[in-house]
C-alpha cells in the first residue's frame, strides 16, 4: 500500500513539473488578466496575443517565465500530494464501506479532502507566485525572487499575508474534486465496457479525452473562485475580504469580471492537464511494471 501511494506521489510530481514548465507563459497571462481592473499604472493589453508580444518586446522570452520558480515548486508539490492524498482517501473509504468501487459522490469527497490538505501546505507558494507574476516591467520590482518574497511578505503582513486567498482557495478545492470525479467516472466506464480492472492502462487518447472533458467541466464551474483568489493575493489593491472582492468586482465589471482570464485559462489548462495526466498515468504504470 505504501509503495503504491509512492507511485501516485511520483507520478503527480512528474506530471506537475512537466506541464508547468511547458505551459507557464499562459499561466502568467491568466494571472495578469484576472488581476487587471483597468489600473492606469499597469500595462494595458488589448488581447492575449498583444500581452505576450508586449512582454517579450520589453523583457524578452524570460519575461513570459516570470514567477516560474514558485509555480514549479507549487505545481510539483501540489500535484504530487494531491494524487497521493486523493488515492489514500479513496482506499480508506473503500475499506470503511467494504466496497471495491466508489460512487461519484465519494470521489468528490475524496477530492475535497485532498484539496484542502494540499492548500494548507502550498498556499504561501501560490501567494508568492501571484506576486512575482504581477511585477510589471513599468514598475520597480518589490521582490528579487522566491525567498525574498517569502521573507518580505511575512515581515510586512505576517502569516496572514502568506495565507491570503486561503478561504476562496478552500472553496476552490471543489474545482479539483469535480475534475477528478469526472475523470475517474469516465475512466471507470471505459474499463467496464472493456471488462478490465479499473487500474488497467488505457490508450493515451483516452487519457487526453477524459482529462480534457473533466477539466473543461471543472473550469467553467469554478472559475469565479480563481478570480476572487487572485485579486485577494494581489499586492497592488487592498480588499477587506472575500465579500469585498465580490461586491467591488460586480459593481465595476459586472458578471463578466468574474470570468476575466477564462480564455487564456482554458488555453493553458487543457494542454497542461493533458500533459499532467498522461505523464502521471504513464509514470504510475511504469513503476508498477518495474515491481512486477
Amino acid at each position: 500500500m505504501v509503495s503504491a501511494q509512492f507511485d501516485h506521489l511520483a507520478g503527480g510530481i512528474a506530471g506537475g513539473f512537466t506541464s508547468t514548465l511547458v505551459c507557464h507563459p499562459l499561466d502568467l497571462l491568466k494571472v495578469r488578466f484576472s488581476a487587471n481592473e483597468g489600473d492606469p499604472m499597469r500595462p494595458q493589453y488589448r488581447s492575449y496575443w498583444h500581452a505576450a508580444k508586449s512582454i517579450v518586446s520589453s523583457q524578452g522570452v524570460r519575461g513570459l517565465y516570470q514567477g516560474v520558480t514558485p509555480n514549479l515548486i507549487g505545481a510539483t508539490v501540489s500535484w504530487g500530494l494531491y494524487f497521493q492524498f486523493y488515492n489514500i482517501t479513496k482506499d480508506r473509504m473503500r475499506s470503511a464501506l467494504g466496497v471495491s468501487e466508489l460512487a461519484p459522490a465519494y470521489h468528490l469527497a475524496s477530492g475535497m479532502i485532498a484539496g484542502t490538505s494540499v492548500m494548507a501546505v502550498t498556499n504561501p507558494i501560490w501567494v508568492v507566485k501571484t506576486r512575482l507574476c504581477l511585477q510589471y516591467e513599468t514598475q520597480q520590482k518589490a521582490y528579487r525572487g522566491v525567498s525574498d518574497a517569502l521573507v518580505k511578505i511575512y515581515k510586512k503582513e505576517g502569516i496572514r499575508g502568506l495565507y491570503k486567498g486561503f478561504v476562496p482557495g478552500i472553496i476552490g478545492t471543489s474545482h479539483g474534486a469535480l475534475q477528478f470525479m469526472a475523470y475517474d467516472y469516465l475512466k471507470e466506464r471505459k474499463c467496464k465496457r472493456l471488462n478490465i480492472p479499473a487500474t488497467s492502462k488505457l490508450d493515451t487518447t483516452d487519457y487526453l479525452l477524459y482529462s480534457s472533458v473533466s477539466k473543461i467541466f471543472a473550469v467553467t464551474t469554478t472559475f469565479p473562485y480563481q478570480v476572487v483568489r487572485t485579486r485577494l493575493q494581489d499586492q497592488h489593491v487592498q480588499y477587506r475580504g472575500v465579500v469585498d472582492v465580490v461586491v467591488k468586482t460586480y459593481k465595476r465589471e459586472g458578471i463578466r469580471g468574474f470570468y476575466k482570464g477564462l480564455l487564456p485559462s482554458n488555453l493553458r489548462v487543457l494542454p497542461a492537464i493533458c500533459i499532467t495526466f498522461v505523464v502521471y498515468e504513464n509514470v504510475v504504470q511504469m513503476l508498477a511494471s518495474f515491481k512486477s
